[in-house]
């Protein structure tokens, strides 16, 4: 099964998935993430001219032990 781009997933890790990015809103470049950023934009948090956020899901998990990733990489989303 393929990422889609975004894609927002609950995983049992202690440490980061490669192309994923933790869900704790951090502030990240848009030059490197230019696909991404097309679909958040700037609704949690960045300039929209050099930044963006990725949403905070801290505190969210349904369990100890688990974080929420979203995906740097993948296919992009279908678009109605």
């Amino acid at each position: 099964m393929e990422t889609f781009l975004g894609d927002i997933q609950l995983f049992p890790y202690n440490f980061t998935p490669r192309l994923w990015a933790k869900c704790t809103g951090q502030i990240i470049p848009i030059t490197n993430n230019e696909a991404l950023y097309s679909l958040i934009g700037t609704n949690y948090g960045g300039d929209g001219r050099s930044t963006f956020g990725l949403p905070n899901l801290q505190g969210a998990e349904p369990m100890p032990g688990m974080e929420y990733y979203i995906a740097l990489q993948g296919d992009y989303p279908p678009r109605p």
